[in-house]
């Protein structure tokens, strides 16, 4: 391991049981840099404040412990961050890992795909590294862990291949998700779409039908009919190969196994939504599983909006 790397871990470490040290950590990268890279940090400290709130970064020794899985998946970006930053503070010497060296091509020249493919690489190093422990989550986390990886690898394409990402409205894209400004949060803001609470104890089925309209007209009207190409695209990009395993025949398959495919159908129902992907340019492929309800249900515990 080298120096860099050795004391990454090291801060990394020190925060390891501090969820409120972890964010600060994260937002230090951006808060303490000069020039333009103080402004990347918007959807990455948005999306961490709602883990904070969700308690997922909590400690395992903690009454309401966090989840394994997201620490670690949050742990693996700090510290490519961290050692990216000590490298290009300190002597000139070799990343430790492939998402290290993107990272450090950012911080030496900031812009928005370099961020993108930085930070992409991080998060897709952590889902591959730790799929022992997604295994041992809930059915619905482990749908809310597939949903966050494909809308961060859609974010990107809407950046760097927006023609990829929304078809006719291409032009739109690298607006949309310039992670310099706000407006990208409404595509990574996990929060519309899912519990606020971990552990979730709703069913997963009624997880999905409880999705914010909004956000499922995003995952199932734009994402889901480009999946394939964006998960191909994706793994071009960040240099990781095993990534297109992630999708099993068009749907995602992160540590979800075939016989429970049937979940992903039950929010792929209505014709606006067939409406929505035809108009960007794309065919919805999914066909509505027969064990899908026909129209949207209210649960008793549903969140206000």
């Amino acid at each position: 391991m080298t120096d860099a790397a050795s004391r990454a871990e090291e801060r990394v470490a020190r925060v390891r049981d501090d969820p409120a040290g972890r964010y600060a950590l994260a937002e230090e990268f951006y808060r303490q840099a000069s020039g333009p890279r103080r402004r990347y940090g918007h959807a990455e400290l948005s999306f961490m404040r709602w883990s904070l709130g969700r308690g997922v970064l909590a400690p395992e020794t903690a009454e309401r412990p966090g989840s394994p899985w997201w620490r670690a998946v949050n742990e693996r970006l700090l510290r490519d961050k961290t050692e990216a930053h000590l490298l290009c503070a300190g002597k000139p010497a070799a990343a430790g890992a492939r998402s290290v060296e993107f990272w450090t091509d950012f911080i030496r020249a900031p812009a928005p795909g370099r961020w993108y493919r930085a930070h992409n690489a991080s998060i897709v190093a952590g889902y591959l590294e730790h799929e022992d422990l997604a295994a041992a989550e809930s059915r619905v986390e482990r749908f809310m862990m597939n949903v966050a990886l494909l809308r961060v690898l859609f974010t990107h394409a809407m950046l760097v291949r927006p023609r990829l990402a929304l078809g006719r409205a291409a032009a739109f894209g690298p607006l949309l998700a310039d992670p310099r400004h706000r407006a990208v949060r409404m595509f990574l803001d996990l929060g519309r779409s899912f519990p606020p609470d971990y552990p979730v104890t709703t069913p997963v089925d009624e997880t999905v039908l409880d999705e914010h309209a909004l956000a499922r007209m995003l995952d199932y009207g734009l994402i889901v009919p480009r999946l394939p190409a964006l998960y191909a695209f994706s793994a071009e990009s960040l240099d990781q190969p095993r990534l297109t395993d992630l999708l099993d025949d068009g749907v995602p398959a992160y540590v979800w196994p075939r016989t429970e495919r049937r979940t992903w159908y039950i929010g792929n129902t209505g014709p606006h939504l067939r409406v929505i992907a035809r108009a960007s340019g794309a065919r919805l492929s999914w066909e509505p599983s027969p064990l899908a309800p026909a129209r949207r249900r209210e649960s008793p515990g549903r969140r206000n909006r």
